[in-house]
């Protein structure tokens, strides 16, 4: 069987891009990695996922919290596959994710339709910016005070201070510096 991509990413013209839901799959892909979950057990844990009858796009749906935990146990225990097992602990009697895993998917957002429509960057003690495809284009903006990722970016790659840019935008001079460090290249957090 052929493996396809893990990520969802589109063919443009200036390369690939990543939509929303891409974005979303890598969040818990990374969630699974930070595990130590090689990506063979996680194309292996989607699979599971797949054949229990979650969607397309597992990853991005309500169904893994409320499912996914339980599925990827059930299978590693008749597997196993002791690192799947890893993946989950016992909580109140019930098999949920693992603490790691689940400060990665607290911050997915969901609609009524149990599909992700916001996403809170990056994976810090702090919420700081939120991504909603339908706001802004989709462009992270900072919770607090509303400004764009990529304003803030931009003026202190021109060499503004982070206390004049959270000043002028109305953020926690924290906020910026923590988004800095997680996002931009260390040349410009500093």
């Amino acid at each position: 069987m052929k493996q396809g991509p893990v990520i969802t990413a589109l063919d443009g013209t200036g390369g690939l891009s990543v939509p929303f839901v891409g974005l979303i799959e890598a969040t818990v892909v990374q969630a699974f990695r930070q595990t130590g979950l090689p990506l063979q057990r996680i194309r292996r844990a989607l699979e599971v996922l797949s054949s229990q009858g979650e969607l397309q796009h597992a990853l991005a749906s309500r169904r893994l919290y409320s499912d996914g935990a339980q599925v990827l146990y059930d299978y590693a225990r008749r597997e196993e596959d002791s690192q799947l097992r890893l993946l989950t602990v016992v909580a109140s009697g019930q098999r949920v994710f693992h603490e790691v895993i689940n400060e990665y998917l607290n911050r997915i957002g969901f609609d009524n339709d149990a599909w992700a429509t916001e996403l809170i960057v990056p994976v810090t003690p702090d919420p700081i910016l939120r991504v909603r495809p339908a706001v802004a284009g989709g462009e992270p903006l900072f919770i607090m005070g509303g400004a764009p990722w990529s304003a803030v970016l931009s003026r202190r790659k021109a060499g503004e201070s982070v206390e004049s840019i959270a000043r002028d935008y109305g953020i926690e001079v924290h906020d910026v510096e923590e988004a800095l460090d997680a996002l931009a290249p260390p040349r410009l957090a500093a």
